[in-house]
């Protein structure tokens, strides 16, 4: 039973690698981002979308134009262990872009499902917890969401989708594992597992590569 699962696992993140070949190749054949490219890739535009937050509050794409944007998932009845590891997530990646101000630009949206990552309502209990257990939380910064995460992670590439459904993902459904760096053109930079340390640092960097993406274009319009 646990070969299995294991089996089932690996299968899960050779689809991710499939799907993301060019962009995670750099992690393979590297030690960081800046290693070897310049840019990241563009996999395309992501869906419109439309969410509600936890003070009741609806965002659109359209209100995030100037922002990039990480997309998670968290699941009310466990948040830790289930789809990302929240915990690693806040001391690697929320606390960075948190103290930088070269990236306060920088948002998250996370969106609260159930088990079968259909999304929940009341986003109180999550909200709750992230002001009592993660440091200096800003619900301006990390923003708990109410919405179809579907649309936004529904992506094709190389022929793969980012819905992909199977026993080896948590609830069956892929998209709950991942982690999505969305530029402020509302176009998909990099999809990471959010269940491994390591890819929170590649997150990390990558954040930090599409930043210099930008201060590189900034540089040359100013010339």
């Amino acid at each position: 039973m646990t070969g299995k699962k294991t089996a089932g696992r690996m299968k899960g993140k050779m689809i991710i690698l499939l799907l993301f070949a060019p962009a995670l190749l750099l992690f393979v054949t590297s030690r960081g981002c800046r290693m070897k490219f310049k840019t990241l890739e563009d996999f395309g535009k992501v869906n419109n979308y439309s969410f509600v937050d936890a003070s009741g509050k609806t965002y659109t794409q359209d209100d995030f134009k100037n922002n990039v944007i990480i997309f998670t998932n968290i699941q009310e009845s466990c948040l830790d262990t289930c789809s990302i590891n929240l915990f690693t997530f806040e001391k690697i990646i929320y606390q960075d872009i948190r103290s930088k101000k070269s990236l306060k630009h920088v948002k998250i949206v996370s969106f609260v499902n159930d088990i079968d990552g259909n999304p929940v309502k009341d986003l109180s209990p999550v909200r709750d917890m992230l002001k009592d257990k993660i440091h200096n939380y800003d619900p301006e910064k990390w923003i708990l969401a109410n919405g179809d995460a579907k649309n936004v992670y529904n992506i094709d590439h190389n022929g793969k989708s980012l819905l992909q459904k199977g026993d080896e993902y948590f609830g069956g459904n892929a998209f709950q594992e991942l982690m999505l760096l969305v530029d402020k053109d509302n176009h998909l930079r990099m999809a990471l597992r959010g269940n491994v340390e390591g890819m929170f640092r590649r997150m990390k960097e990558c954040v930090a590569l599409l930043q210099k993406e930008y201060n590189t274009n900034d540089t040359h319009k100013g010339k």
